[in-house]
C-alpha cells in the first residue's frame, strides 16, 4: 500500500476513533452511571472498580484519539486485558437472575471499548467480541437454568449489541475501501499530470533542440545559395558534412528503440558511408539505459570525428556494467579538442594520419 493510500485509511480510522470516544464516553458516563448509583449489588465494590477501570481506558484512549495518532500497541493490549477484566468484574457483582438487564451496564459497554482499542485490527477485534460474548454467556448459564423469559431477553441484548458493534465494524471497512479507491484515483491522476508534463518538457526541450540546431544550418544553406561559399572547398564539405551528421543524430534521438546510444552512433555512422567513408563498426556489451545528455556528450566528438574523417574510420562502442566507452579513430585532419565538462570524459590522439577520439562515462 503506497504512502498516500496509508494516508487516506490512517484519516479513516483516526475520524472513527474520535467517534467511538465520545460513543464510549456517552454510554459509560450518561447511561452507565445511574444503574451503578441506582441498583442492589451483590459486590458493590467491583462494580465500582470495573466503572473507574473503564473510565481510565476512555481517558487514555481519548488521548491519543483526539490527537487523531495511532494507539499504540502496548495502549491495545493492556487496554483489551483491563476492558474484559472489568466487564468480568462487573457481571459478577450482579446478581444472577439480573444478568442481561440494567444492572449489568458492562455487556453492551465493553464491546463499544474493544472497537476503541482494536479498530484496525479487524481479526483480533472480533475474536476478543466473541471471547467476551462466550464468556458473559458462559457466568450467565453457570448460575443456573434459565427460564425462556430469560433467555429471550438475554439472546435481545446479546443481538442488539454485537450487531451495531459488527455494524461499525463492517461501516469502516467500507470506508476504508472508499478512501483507498480516492487516494488510487488521486496517485493515478498525479501520474498522469506528470506525464504530461513530462512530455511538455520533452517536446519544449526538443523544440529548442531543432530550433539551435536549424540555426546553424540556415546560415550554411544561405551561403551555399548565394554562393558565398564554395561547394567544393574542403572547410565548406566538412561542415556540411557535420551539420548532416548533428541532424541525422538529433532525428535519431526521437525514435523509439531498444537501445538508443548504439541507434544513434548508427545513424551517425550511416551518414558517413553515404559520403563513402569505409567504417568499420564494433559494438560490445549489453544495453545500458542512459539519460539524453550523457548520449549527447557521448556520441559529440563521434559526430565532429566522422564529418572530418576522409577515407577510412572505425567506431567500437564498449559496455559493462561500471562503464560505457565510445571510441573511434579515423583518418581525418586534428580536431579540435574540448575539454571534458560533467560526467563524460573526453581523450583525444594522433597516430600519424589518423585521430583517435574516446569518450568515457562512469557510474
Amino acid at each position: 500500500m503506497t504512502e498516500q493510500r496509508q494516508t487516506a485509511t490512517g484519516h479513516v480510522y483516526a475520524t472513527m476513533r474520535i467517534v467511538l470516544v465520545c460513543a464510549t464516553a456517552v454510554l459509560l458516563f450518561g447511561l452507565s452511571l445511574r444503574p451503578l448509583l441506582e441498583e442492589d449489588y451483590r459486590h458493590p465494590a467491583l462494580a465500582v472498580c470495573a466503572f473507574a477501570v473503564l473510565a481510565g481506558v476512555t481517558g487514555a484512549g481519548s488521548w491519543w484519539a483526539l490527537r487523531r495518532r495511532p494507539l499504540p500497541v502496548a495502549l491495545m493490549v493492556a487496554g483489551t486485558l483491563l476492558v474484559l477484566a472489568a466487564a468480568t468484574a462487573a457481571t459478577v457483582a450482579v446478581s444472577p437472575e439480573r444478568r442481561f438487564q440494567a444492572p449489568e451496564w458492562s455487556f453492551g459497554l465493553a464491546g463499544w471499548y474493544v472497537l476503541l482499542l482494536l479498530l484496525d485490527r479487524v481479526r483480533v477485534l472480533v475474536t476478543v467480541l466473541a471471547a467476551h460474548t462466550a464468556m458473559s454467556a458462559g457466568l450467565f448459564l453457570i448460575a443456573g437454568t434459565p427460564d425462556r423469559a430469560a433467555l429471550g431477553a438475554a439472546g435481545a441484548a446479546t443481538f442488539s449489541a454485537v450487531s451495531v458493534q459488527l455494524a461499525v465494524v463492517v461501516i469502516t471497512g467500507v470506508l476504508c475501501g472508499r478512501s483507498r479507491e480516492a487516494a488510487e484515483a488521486a496517485e493515478e491522476r498525479d501520474r498522469l499530470l506528470t506525464r504530461m508534463l513530462a512530455a511538455h518538457q520533452w517536446r519544449e526541450r526538443q523544440r529548442h533542440l531543432f530550433a539551435a540546431q536549424l540555426g546553424t544550418v540556415l546560415p550554411l544553406l544561405a551561403a551555399l545559395a548565394d554562393e558565398v561559399t564554395d561547394p567544393r572547398d574542403e572547410d565548406t564539405r566538412r561542415q556540411c558534412a557535420l551539420t548532416a551528421t548533428q541532424l541525422r543524430r538529433l532525428f535519431a534521438q526521437n525514435d523509439d528503440v531498444p537501445d538508443p546510444l548504439v541507434h544513434e552512433v548508427t545513424a551517425c555512422v550511416d551518414v558517413a558511408e553515404r559520403r563513402g567513408v569505409d567504417v568499420s563498426f564494433a559494438v560490445s556489451g549489453a544495453a545500458v539505459e542512459l539519460p539524453l545528455h550523457i548520449r549527447q556528450e557521448l556520441t559529440g566528438p563521434l559526430v565532429t570525428a566522422l564529418s572530418a574523417a576522409r577515407r577510412r574510420a572505425r567506431v567500437s562502442v564498449l559496455r559493462t556494467e561500471e562503464e560505457v566507452r565510445i571510441a573511434v579513430i579515423a583518418d581525418a585532419r586534428a580536431v579540435a579538442a574540448t575539454t571534458s565538462t560533467g560526467p563524460v570524459e573526453v581523450e583525444y590522439g594522433r597516430y600519424g594520419q589518423f585521430q583517435r577520439l574516446e569518450t568515457r562515462w562512469r557510474k
